[in-house]
C-alpha cells in the first residue's frame, strides 16, 4: 500500500510527522488537484482516529491483544478510512473549500457548469446552421413569391434563390441610413430613371475579375412583395433579360443568362446562383 500522500488519486494514508509536513508542502503548491489530494489526506486522517476510538469503545477487550492483531487492526482502519474518503459532499470537499478560500484560488470541488467556467461551442454545425437558415428564408417568402411567379412566369424558386444569394439568405440585407430596411432583396441598384426611395451602400464590385468596394444607390421599396414585383418587371420588360426570361426551365441556363445579360459583376454569379436555386428547390421538396 502507497503511503505517498503527493500521488494524485493515491490508497495511501498520512500517518507520521513526515507525511503531515508533505501535506503541507503539497497544499501549498496553490493547485486545484494538490488542494483536492490534500483535503482527502486530511480527511482520512480524521476519519482513521474516528474509526480507532469506536474500536477502542466498544470492541476492544484486552483478553486477545497481540502486537499482530493490533498492526492488522490498524491497517484494516487505515483501508477502511481511505475507501470512506474523498466521497463526493463529505469532509473533503470542506476542507478543499476552506484551503481554496485561504490560498484564493478556485475550489477545485465547485459544481460550476462547462457554460460558466467558458463560452459553450455550438453543437450545430455549420452546414445544419446553414440548412436552418435557408429554410427560414424559403419559408418566409414563398407565398409572395408564389403570387409573383402566378403573373410574371419566373419560378418562385428561382427569384427566392437568388434574393437567398444576394442577402445571405436574409443575413445581409441592405438597410437605409437609418438603419430601416429598404426590402431590396435582389440588390437592384436605383439608376436615373428611378424615382422611388434610395438605399446608399458600400458594396463589392468586379473590375476586370478584382474586387473593388464602391458606394452605390440601391431601390428601396415598401414591402418584399414590392421588391419581387420590381424584380420580376426588370427581367420580364428588360431586352437585355430576355434570353434569360426565355430560360426558365432550366436552373443553370437561367443563371447564365443572368450573368451575360450583366446582371451582376462577380465572374461566379452564375455557377453561385445555380447553386442558391437548387438549394431552395430542395427545400421546396422537402416541405412538399
Amino acid at each position: 500500500m502507497s503511503m505517498n500522500p503527493l500521488t494524485s488519486g493515491s490508497n495511501g494514508l498520512a500517518a507520521d510527522a513526515r507525511t503531515l509536513n508533505a501535506l503541507k508542502l503539497q497544499a501549498g503548491q496553490s493547485t486545484p488537484t494538490a488542494i483536492r489530494e490534500t483535503a482527502k489526506q486530511f480527511e482520512s486522517l480524521f476519519m482513521r482516529e474516528m474509526i480507532k476510538s469506536m474500536r477502542e469503545a466498544t470492541m476492544k477487550s484486552g483478553l486477545l491483544d497481540s502486537p499482530g492483531g493490533d498492526l492488522g487492526t490498524d491497517l484494516l482502519d487505515q483501508q477502511f478510512a481511505v475507501q470512506m474518503s474523498g466521497q463526493p459532499g463529505g469532509l473533503s470537499d470542506m476542507i478543499a473549500a476552506q484551503l481554496s478560500r485561504q490560498m484564493g484560488v478556485p475550489n477545485p470541488t465547485d459544481k460550476v457548469s462547462a457554460s460558466q467556467q467558458k463560452p459553450q461551442a455550438s453543437s450545430v454545425s455549420p452546414a445544419t446552421a446553414a440548412k436552418i437558415s435557408q429554410t427560414g428564408f424559403v419559408q418566409r417568402h414563398t407565398e409572395v413569391a408564389e403570387r409573383v411567379a402566378q403573373t410574371s412566369g419566373i419560378p418562385a424558386s428561382f427569384m427566392i434563390g437568388q434574393a437567398g444569394h444576394e442577402t445571405g439568405w436574409g443575413k445581409h440585407q441592405i438597410k437605409m441610413k437609418d438603419g430601416s430596411p429598404s426590402f431590396n432583396l435582389f440588390g437592384i441598384k436605383a439608376g436615373p430613371g428611378w424615382t422611388g426611395k434610395v438605399a446608399k451602400i458600400t458594396t463589392t464590385e468586379y473590375v476586370n475579375g478584382e474586387a473593388k468596394k464602391t458606394v452605390a444607390n440601391f431601390r428601396a421599396y415598401d414591402s418584399y412583395e414590392d421588391s419581387f414585383k420590381d424584380y420580376a418587371r426588370l427581367i420580364s420588360d428588360t431586352p437585355r433579360y430576355a434570353k434569360a426570361r426565355e430560360q426558365t426551365g432550366s436552373v443553370q441556363a437561367y443563371a447564365i443568362g443572368l450573368q451575360r445579360a450583366g446582371y451582376a459583376t462577380d465572374p461566379l454569379y452564375a455557377d453561385k446562383l445555380s447553386r442558391a436555386i437548387n438549394a431552395t428547390l430542395q427545400v421546396q421538396r422537402a416541405q412538399a
